[in-house]
């Protein structure tokens, strides 16, 4: 995108104001700016007119058909099989949610690197491709790994990986991708600047995956090898099984064109969102959605009915993934408080919210599908989230998970 390429397209949109010093700038600050503009997707602007913002929830129903431990007990020797032939036919991928950083945790580095060790160092992202390990050794070959980074921490994650040689993991199979950015703007829907040559841009949330996907071109080559199945799953779970055979089969088995793995809730109320049916269509309800009486209902058998919280590690066909890439998802709108740059040229940093930020999710993705298998895992097993330094969700409560599941930390 060259400039005038780049005025024309602010001046549909009203945002000129994103050139206002590119005359001040150095010929490499220009090609950058140009560059952050002509990643922007405008249309996101369009949320910000709405004052009632926000995704509309259709009719929420509880999901029947979770298959639960016990029948995947019953099955498994079955299932796992028909997971470990698409596995050596490398008809799946995993693919690593990890563009965040680890601020919550006292980190300025991304969260994968931050060290949960006690007696020597294990890292987060040691502990992902650990787990990843098991299946490649189970079933005889490679699974591809294809890891999403964001702009703030994509040098930082792929050195990373290189100083550790992969953690032992065969880089032939290792890519990396940027996740696509979105733009902050004010409640007018004006786009904020961080200084005269950056824009004010935030990951486009969990939801723009395969959108940044398919941008990176890694789309065909994954394709090209044979790839089907994408295993998608986030970073800060450090007992999650990616490429799990048992549930690779069993959404194969099914028929359906995603799987979700579930755990049954610690309580009603905890922050997880959890399997539903909306408008007659599978799909997650957000923990801050759930009613107090959606929380406590029952099922005719006295089961809850609202039981099964998601842990995003999800498995999409491509093919159904292709089928929706055109489709616009919903927008969340969230009201942060954004650092800007004023218009004499002065940084401002907010103590109350003072705009938007706009985000995919991608629990929208599954009710976008034709069907989903909600499969139960162990969540003593397979759920040791890290969102905090300490307490509920924390590095504390996930070291426990780990030893009691035989982790030498």
């Amino acid at each position: 995108m060259n400039f005038e390429e780049a005025k024309k397209l602010l001046a549909d949109y009203g945002q000129e104001h994103l050139l206002a010093y590119y005359n001040e700038l150095s010929v490499e600050e220009q090609a950058d700016l140009l560059g952050q503009i002509s990643m922007i997707d405008f249309s996101v602007l369009k949320l910000a007119e709405d004052k009632n913002h926000g995704v509309k929830k259709g009719k929420i129903e509880p999901l029947p058909g979770t298959y639960t431990l016990d029948m995947v007990a019953k099955e498994k020797d079955e299932l796992e099989e028909i997971g470990l032939e698409a596995i050596r036919q490398c008809k799946v991928a995993a693919v690593l949610l990890a563009g965040g950083q680890g601020t919550r945790l006292g980190s300025d580095k991304p969260k994968g690197m931050y060290n949960i060790g006690l007696t020597k160092g294990v890292y987060i992202f040691e502990m992902i491709v650990r787990n990843l390990m098991q299946v490649v050794e189970k079933s005889g070959a490679w699974v591809p790994l294809l890891v999403m980074t964001s702009v703030k921490n994509h040098e930082d994650t792929t050195g990373f990986f290189k100083e550790h040689n992969y953690f032992g993991y065969n880089a032939e199979y290792v890519r990396f991708f940027i996740q696509d950015m979105a733009p902050s703007t004010d409640y007018n829907g004006k786009i904020y600047m961080e200084g005269k040559a950056k824009i004010s841009m935030s990951p486009n949330g969990n939801g723009g995956w395969f959108s940044s996907l398919m941008r990176s071109g890694l789309l065909n080559e994954i394709k090209r090898m044979g790839v089907e199945w994408l295993n998608v799953f986030a970073v800060d779970n450090v007992l999650q099984k990616m490429a799990d055979p048992v549930f690779v089969g069993g959404t194969i088995r099914s028929g359906y064109p995603s799987g979700a793995k579930v755990v049954g809730k610690a309580a009603p109320d905890e922050k997880v969102g959890v399997m539903c049916k909306e408008d007659g269509m599978p799909s997650i309800v957000e923990y801050y959605e759930l009613t107090e009486e959606m929380m406590y209902q029952k099922n005719p058998d006295g089961t809850p009915a609202y039981h099964y919280g998601v842990i995003l590690n999800y498995l999409f066909a491509i093919e159904s993934l292709e089928k929706i890439a055109n489709a616009k998802m919903p927008l969340h709108i969230v009201e942060k408080k954004i650092p800007y740059m004023d218009t004499d040229g002065n940084m401002v940093k907010p103590e109350s919210p003072n705009g938007y930020k706009f985000e995919t999710l991608i629990l929208d993705m599954i009710h976008m599908m034709d069907n989903c298998f909600s499969f139960e895992v162990d969540r003593r097993k397979e759920f040791a989230p890290i969102k905090n330094p300490t307490g509920v969700d924390s590095v504390e409560s996930a070291r426990e998970l780990l030893m009691e599941n035989g982790i030498q930390l």
